[in-house]
């Protein structure tokens, strides 16, 4: 090999090598690939979970539409309603130390103990 051909293999090795730098660590390289993938994997998670997430949604407003024991149902659950013909009974639980019949007197109701 001549000198001139040592100098030219040199310089071509040196670019090769600096290109191959350049795609590894530049703005655009496989650093910025890499987040870029991970990123974009995540996003496709999320919009998977969305579109279930809608899915879900669109149930329930149909539901809510067409489905009266549902909407009962939600009616008794989230907002505490009874039905237009149920009685709540709620008991009288004694506190410690006093008759059960104080609450009631306290409320105008009186009840006599033999």
């Amino acid at each position: 090999m001549t000198l001139k051909q040592k100098i030219f293999f040199s310089l071509a090795m040196m670019v090769i090598l600096s290109i191959s730098l350049l795609i590894v660590f530049g703005e655009n390289g496989l650093n910025d690939y890499n987040r870029m993938s991970i990123r974009h994997q995540q996003l496709v998670r999320d919009n998977e979970a969305i579109t279930l997430q809608n899915a879900r949604l669109y149930r329930q407003i149909d539901r809510l539409k067409n489905d009266p024991e549902f909407i009962e149902n939600i009616a008794r659950q989230e907002l505490g309603m009874i039905g237009h013909r149920e009685i709540i009974i709620k008991p009288i639980t004694p506190i410690e130390g006093k008759r059960s019949a104080e609450p009631l007197a306290a409320t105008g109701n009186r009840i006599s103990h033999p």
